[in-house]
């Protein structure tokens, strides 16, 4: 009975310690919690939605504790871009520090978990001008043309087996099969989906569990490490003479201290997680939303028509500037169906105040993208499906701070220039080479699976034959 009382004491004595420490401390509103684990009993999948609940009783911005960890979670635009945009931007630089980027993310030096400073400056810098310039990308454009192809001819060749009829197929194996030879090839020269490639194969089936971190960081570094002795062997041979790897290690010759062969691994390392996963799950959405509003679908169709078809030709990332409402189709998708519904977090280097609130140092921030993205104050019919709405001029002259699908900052994702690319033109010639009905003429399924990129919960499973420019057209 004594311990009893006595821990019962000692707990009262905690949440007392608590509360009057917050007051005075001006925390931003935070729900009632239990010792030791805070919040951690609070959070249910998909947390995106979770988090946005608790905003609608806390407000737009509101703090949790997540076992040792202080963490802050936003939902308003204005006040992310207070965080993450004006004078506090270089105080929310920063990452946590996690067990999973000590073990995989070379002790946290990538550039995507990497803390800021000059480490992350030069990585930022060697993306920038190295990897995601117009003038790299231009040189890689083949690539990405041939993957397109094959993609369309792989579908092409399904399609033709129901003759006039519509075939069944799931897109998903192909649209991440696609998205990883497009980013496996402009780094290294080499397919790996439809390959025989075991090794491969398991390396790429993350799960994302921590017990299997240290394995999986030691496995992926010696793959790594082969597709840099592999460049180094054979740079004079044509297949590895315009890949990412090689002109990484030219640079290598010249600015040792810059290019060393774990900088490279982990550049590669981030073009593999993060390029690939996400497009093709946007993919995937973007066509879920197509055969639910068949009239958004023949609206692009009859663009792409216009734009390309009539010209006797199969679409060419050259078009995809031209293709106004297809890019506001993923436009529309990436809003209401961000890769990354939560930003990658970020975690305060000193104590600072933002939006009236004191945040102490090391405190986590969490930006619900797909809770901004969907506000009611903001976006008219936030549930819609609306690709109509990036033509008007709210969008074009108020809006955009409301559309964060690649991040806001500093820290903000430096390849949404090669992923726009890689979906315009691959969604692009799904819709100009195929006409595509749903399967068993059901609406398709649009619930969230779970996991940090935010899939389809069911896989989509559509019906499709080949569109009469396939008939004269050489694939």
């Amino acid at each position: 009975m004594f311990n009893l009382l006595s821990f019962a004491l000692v707990v009262t004595l905690i949440i007392l310690t608590a509360y009057l420490f917050r007051s005075k401390q001006n925390l931003p509103p935070s729900p009632v919690g239990f010792p030791v684990i805070g919040h951690l009993h609070l959070l249910k999948d998909p947390v995106h939605r979770c988090l946005r609940d608790l905003s609608r009783n806390l407000g737009p911005v509101f703090s949790l504790r997540l076992g040792s960890c202080r963490a802050v979670v936003v939902t308003s635009a204005s006040i992310a871009e207070e965080f993450l945009s004006q004078e506090n931007d270089i105080i929310f630089a920063n990452r946590p520090i996690t067990t999973l980027g000590d073990y995989v993310a070379y002790n946290n030096t990538v550039i995507t978990v990497s803390p800021y400073g000059d480490h992350w400056r030069n990585l930022r810098r060697i993306c920038t001008l190295e990897i995601f310039s117009a003038t790299r990308l231009r040189e890689s454009f083949e690539i990405r043309r041939d993957e397109v192809r094959s993609l369309v001819r792989t579908i092409h060749k399904v399609a033709t087996r129901g003759g006039k009829n519509s075939v069944r197929m799931e897109l998903r194996p192909l649209l991440s099969g696609f998205t990883l030879n497009v980013i496996m090839r402009m780094m290294a020269g080499k397919r790996y989906y439809g390959e025989d490639n075991a090794e491969a194969k398991e390396l790429f089936d993350y799960n994302g569990y921590v017990k299997r971190v240290k394995k999986l960081g030691s496995k992926l570094d010696k793959f790594l490490q082969e597709l840099v002795d592999e460049h180094r062997r054979n740079r004079g041979k044509t297949e590895f003479k315009n890949t990412m790897i090689t002109h990484l290690l030219t640079l290598q010759e010249s600015q040792p201290e810059y290019y060393t062969d774990q900088i490279i691994k982990g550049l590669v390392m981030v073009m593999m997680d993060a390029g690939t996963d996400t497009t093709a799950l946007t993919l995937e959405w973007a066509m879920a939303n197509l055969l639910n509003h068949p009239d958004v679908l023949a609206k692009a169709k009859t663009e792409l028509n216009n734009v390309v078809s009539k010209r006797g030709r199969l679409m060419e990332e050259s078009d995809t500037s031209t293709c106004t409402y297809l890019n506001n189709v993923i436009s529309e998708t990436l809003r209401l169906y961000p890769a990354g519904p939560m930003l990658v977090p970020h975690a305060s280097s000193v104590d600072c105040k933002v939006a009236g609130y004191e945040i102490p140092r090391g405190t986590w921030l969490f930006v619900n993208a797909w809770a901004i993205q969907r506000d009611p104050k903001v976006w008219d019919e936030p549930e819609a499906f609306k690709p109509e709405r990036f033509d008007s001029e709210e969008w074009k002259t108020t809006q955009h701070g409301n559309f964060l699908p690649f991040g806001i900052g500093r820290r903000a994702c430096p390849g949404m220039g090669l992923a726009q690319i890689v979906l315009s033109s691959a969604l692009g010639s799904l819709i100009q080479c195929f006409d595509w009905e749903r399967d068993e003429d059901v609406a398709v399924d649009m619930s969230e699976g779970t996991g940090l990129s935010m899939p389809k919960a069911v896989p989509l499973v559509a019906k499709c034959k080949s569109s009469p420019i396939l008939d004269n057209v050489v694939i």
